[in-house]
């Protein structure tokens, strides 16, 4: 596998560290305690085309490669894990239409969404569906010229700001209910957020719960066909694990900086925390987990990139390492700070809460190895 970056892609790196860095860090406590989507960082992202990244050259992408995606991520997550979500969601919801969308569908949302001037979300999980995505109980039934959709779904990011949600439901058609995939614009009659979560962590993205109440949604807005919902939202997670992980990793490195700092400036029994022993081998620890995680995001994103037949695998391998890998990283960095790190002061306690959201969704870790393992056997 050869994944390294080419020179566009470091650029492309260093430029969203300086932007990070001048632009967001100096406010990342404000947007976790503002408990409200930034409207102001979609504005940044938009003046730097970051958004861009997150699509295909073909609708106003940067390249379309899935690598270079995973480097924009893991470098804004690395300073505010709310802000990556503005892109990690944006990619989300725009690849069901990559993947499935028809060429007149693909038109009209993915350059707006290539600009940021339009939002997408992801409407899967519902109460009673989260991992078991076929207990889902939205259903759809066909009316004239297209469907009345009805149900509620849960946890779905930014689905109050969102132009366009892509809503899975049931369709009793066939002699069964067939899982099928619907293009919903946010303004149409019947949409209603009913309400915002407040979390533990992620606090600058909003989760929502809406409601679909006798929403019209014309033929045109079926995305593919009756019953090939199910395996739009499997190659739409697929991918979306591998950004996951690589906004893992980016949580994770700026855990293990920020801690790493301190430990080279906070002296103890006359020596610099840095120079002991035992936080050596806990930062050893940190910076071996931080790399590993980055690497296997890198080999997983060319696995994808390239349509290599053990993607899948790679997709569940990185996404549960990488955020297992966060959540110790953080941990271990507000450790190693003492009660300084408990402290909001530091960003460190923020990146702790953060971090945890990741081990959950785009399907939870344990659902994650059972992927992995069935993968894994059935390649023998």
């Amino acid at each position: 596998m050869e994944f390294a970056l080419s020179d566009e892609q470091q650029a492309i790196a260093k430029a969203v560290r300086d932007l990070m860095e001048g632009e967001i860090a100096p406010r990342a406590a404000e947007i976790d305690e503002g408990e409200k989507f930034p409207a102001w960082v979609r504005e940044l992202f938009q003046r730097y085309d970051l958004f861009a990244a997150m699509l295909p050259r073909e609708y106003g992408g940067i390249d379309g490669s899935l690598l270079t995606q995973c480097v924009v991520m893991e470098g804004v997550a690395r300073v505010c894990a709310s802000s990556s979500m503005v892109l990690g969601n944006q990619s989300l919801g725009a690849t069901p239409l990559v993947l499935a969308g028809s060429e007149e569908q693909k038109r009209r949302w993915l350059p707006a969404f290539a600009t940021g001037e339009k939002l997408a979300s992801f409407g899967l999980t519902e109460p009673n569906a989260g991992s078991d995505v076929k207990g889902l109980s939205t259903r759809a039934v066909r009316s004239e010229g297209g469907w009345i959709v009805n149900g509620r779904k849960c946890f779905i990011t930014h689905a109050n700001v969102a132009d366009l949600v892509v809503v899975f439901a049931k369709v009793h058609e066939g002699g069964g209910d067939q899982i099928t995939a619907f293009l919903v614009e946010t303004d149409r009659s019947g949409y209603e957020v009913d309400k915002i979560e407040h979390k533990m962590g992620l606090r600058g993205s909003t989760t929502c719960s809406f409601v679909l109440e006798d929403v019209w949604v014309p033929e045109e807005n079926m995305l593919g066909r009756v019953g090939e919902g199910f395996p739009i939202l499997v190659d739409s997670l697929n991918k979306g694990r591998i950004s996951v992980a690589a906004q893992s990793t980016g949580i994770a490195l700026g855990a293990l900086e920020a801690s790493a700092r301190y430990c080279k400036e906070r002296t103890q029994f006359g020596q610099p925390l840095a120079r002991m022993p035992a936080v050596q081998q806990i930062v050893a620890d940190m910076v071996t987990a931080v790399d590993a995680a980055r690497c296997l995001t890198w080999a997983a994103a060319y696995k994808y990139d390239t349509h290599a037949p053990d993607m899948v695998r790679y997709s569940g391998m990185a996404k549960l390492f990488a955020s297992d890998a966060a959540m110790k990283v953080t941990t271990d960095a507000v450790q190693i700070m003492g009660g300084y790190g408990y402290m909001a002061e530091y960003p460190v306690e923020r990146m702790m809460r953060d971090a945890k959201i990741f081990q959950i969704f785009e399907g939870t870790n344990q659902v994650q190895r059972l992927t992995v393992a069935r993968e894994f056997f059935a390649s023998l």
